[in-house]
């Protein structure tokens, strides 16, 4: 190649990126974004459990700290197998490949084309047919210069989605292990229950029999006893309701951890499980733990970078492009001595009226992005919001199971009273009956306290972010 080719070639590069600069100044304009709104709070509002540790950090496998085994395992089947886990795992795939694609756009293209051609045609001079061969195989390449960075913030969307992605697969994840945990303590809560029931029945079951005799040996009338075998089915009818729960219960655990309807091994009995410490931490952690958070950011993110790229629509872009070949009408001369053809051009190409499509386009842009910014606020204010009504649950849940403590200690000594009173003969049988009732009330809110409080910790640990970070997330 010549150098009096290429300066006509240079010359034009030149006069192409003098022309494009002085267009810079038409790219569409872009509305300013909403005033940020977001106020993170110094401290939080409710008052910390007892045993709480503000600096304490949230523990990545955080369901570990109830120390049964039989939940490990659950959990750990479910970050495994569980189906929509499985799907968001693919999304971020799916994702990864397209911000390999939008990069591609930042790159050289380069084709080959070999194309041997035979053809008859008539001869201008004598009117005869004739066969003519040509053999030709060519390359070329193209370039776009990124003036002014529109392919870059298309790369960087994609990028910002795909780290969207990620923490979405964080945020899945989380969920998952939450409904796990709390999946499996409420079953933990209905065995308890259902051990009371039955427990409750051979009491009621007694009841019913003394009652029976005492009416039989003429000591007490039929209505009392009749009263005993009512309180007899009633606590007979809590049992299949207690067991269809519990069956319920085992296939919805079952579906978490992505297999077929069974049954779920047990670990530890309800009153064996303890809720793990609290880790108070500060409102700004959570901005660098949940991952539903950074979801939000990265989507701010990425609206922020593909309106810059819509932006630049409006101005011009410049490509460079270079071709060569070799062709010849003999295949032995294409071989060895084929005449050898090239090209190499610069094209400047700048929209000068499209009826207002890419600013309309901007503008759609721009929407999206303050959706995206008011969104993330939004997201942020949830998470304050649910962590403060953790915080403040396990605190009243903990007030709530003092009181039920001196509840069925006095339905205890009631119970206890009654019984003496009806055995001796000095009260009806309705007095041992109410207080029956009560303690069995009592017990039960027991225990489903137990159950919320274990679940609270839960709900705490799911709001507080579970510990996940990027870097946990990158360790799946």
């Amino acid at each position: 190649m010549r150098l009096g080719s290429i300066v006509p070639v240079l010359l034009a590069t030149l006069v192409a990126t003098l022309v494009a600069s002085l267009l810079a100044g038409c790219a569409a304009r872009v509305a300013q974004p909403p005033a940020a709104t977001l106020q993170v709070p110094a401290q939080w509002r409710a008052p910390l459990p007892e045993g709480a540790a503000a600096a304490l950090p949230v523990d990545t496998a955080w369901w570990e700290s109830f120390g049964d085994p039989a939940l490990t395992a659950l959990v750990t089947a479910a970050l495994a197998h569980n189906g929509d886990l499985r799907v968001a795992r693919e999304r971020v795939e799916d994702f990864r490949a397209r911000v390999r694609a939008a990069a591609a756009g930042q790159r050289p293209t380069l084709s080959v084309d070999a194309s041997p051609t035979r053809a008859r045609t008539l001869s201008a001079v004598t009117g005869k047919p004739y066969d003519t061969n040509v053999f030709q195989a060519e390359f070329q390449a193209a370039y776009e210069l990124d003036v002014w960075g529109r392919l870059a913030n298309t790369t960087e969307a994609a990028a910002a989605t795909l780290r969207g992605e990620q923490a979405n697969l964080d945020a899945v994840a989380l969920s998952i292990a939450a409904n796990v945990a709390t999946g499996y303590l409420n079953l933990r809560g209905l065995d308890a229950q259902l051990e009371l029931a039955r427990a409750t029945l051979q009491l009621r079951e007694r009841s019913r029999d003394l009652a029976r005799r005492q009416f039989e040996v003429g000591y007490s009338s039929r209505l009392e006893w009749l009263q005993a075998q009512a309180e007899y089915d009633a606590a007979a009818e809590q049992i299949p309701q207690l067991e269809r729960q519990v069956f319920e219960q085992e296939n919805a655990l079952a579906l978490l951890t992505g297999g077929t309807p069974g049954p779920i091994a047990r670990g530890k009995p309800l009153a064996e499980l303890v809720p793990p410490t609290v880790p108070a931490g500060l409102p700004s952690d959570l901005l660098r733990r949940r991952p539903d958070i950074a979801r939000a950011e990265q989507a701010a993110v990425a609206a922020n970078a593909q309106l810059a790229a819509t932006r630049d629509q409006l101005l011009p872009t410049f490509r460079l492009t270079a071709g060569g070949g070799i062709q010849s009408s003999d295949f032995s001369d294409f071989l060895h001595s084929p005449a050898l053809l090239w090209r190499i051009s610069a094209a400047l190409v700048a929209p000068v009226f499209d009826g207002g499509r890419v600013q309309a386009a901007t503008d759609s842009a721009a929407a999206q992005r303050n959706q995206a910014l008011i969104a993330y606020e939004n997201t942020v204010r949830q998470a304050f919001a649910e962590t403060e009504n953790g915080l403040d649950a396990i605190t009243r849940l903990r007030e709530q199971a003092v009181q039920n403590d001196a509840r069925r200690a006095t339905a205890a000594e009631t119970l206890r009273i009654a019984h003496n009173r009806y055995a001796n003969g000095y009260a009806a049988y309705l007095e041992e009956l109410d207080a029956q009732r009560n303690l069995y009330a009592a017990d039960v809110a027991r225990l489903q306290l137990r159950s919320r409080l274990l679940t609270a910790a839960v709900d705490l640990y799911r709001a507080m972010g579970g510990g996940w970070s990027a870097s946990a997330g990158a360790r799946r």
